[in-house]
C-alpha cells in the first residue's frame, strides 16, 4: 500500500477484515470484545454493530499474547488513521522487555528504539515518585 492514511473508519475496518480472515472464529471474537470499548471511546467511524458479538468477556482465563499485540495494533490504526503500526519489544533496564506499538520508521532505526526506551524509562521514574508524594501525603496511589 503506496498510501498509509485512509479516510477515517477504513484502516480500523481493513485491519479488522484481515484479522478475521487470518484468525479462528473464536480468536476473532476475543480481539472484538477487547478492542470495542476502544474503538467507541475514540469515536471510530467504524460500523460495530457488524464486527461481531457485543458483550462483556467472561473469566476465560489470559488472554494469549498474539491476540493482545493484535487489539493493540487495531487500536493504534484507530488512533493514528495508519495500517505502518509495528509492534515492538525494547529491554527495559530493570524490569525487562516492555511491548510498544510505533511506526515502522521509529521500528527500524536503533536509535529511535533507544529514545522510546529511555522516554518510558523517564515517565516510569517520575510515576513512582509521584506515587511516593502520594503516598507519604495519605493520597490514592493508584494512578
Amino acid at each position: 500500500m503506496s498510501e498509509p492514511h485512509l479516510p477515517d473508519g477504513e484502516p480500523v475496518e481493513l485491519y479488522l477484515d484481515l484479522l478475521r480472515l487470518r484468525l479462528n472464529p473464536e480468536e476473532y471474537d476475543l480481539l472484538l470484545r477487547l478492542v470495542r470499548p476502544a474503538l467507541r471511546a475514540l469515536g471510530e467511524d467504524v460500523d460495530l454493530a457488524d464486527l461481531g458479538p457485543d458483550g462483556d468477556r467472561p473469566d476465560e482465563g489470559p488472554v494469549p499474547q498474539e491476540i493482545r499485540d493484535e487489539a493493540a495494533l487495531v487500536i493504534a490504526a484507530a488512533v493514528t488513521g495508519r495500517l505502518d503500526n509495528v509492534l515492538i519489544e525494547l529491554d527495559y533496564e530493570d524490569t525487562g522487555p516492555i511491548r510498544v506499538v510505533t511506526d515502522a520508521a521509529s521500528a527500524a532505526d536503533p536509535d529511535r528504539r533507544r529514545e522510546i526506551a529511555d522516554s518510558l524509562l523517564r515517565r516510569r521514574r517520575e510515576d513512582e515518585e509521584l506515587r511516593g508524594i502520594a503516598e507519604v501525603s495519605d493520597l490514592p496511589t493508584d494512578f
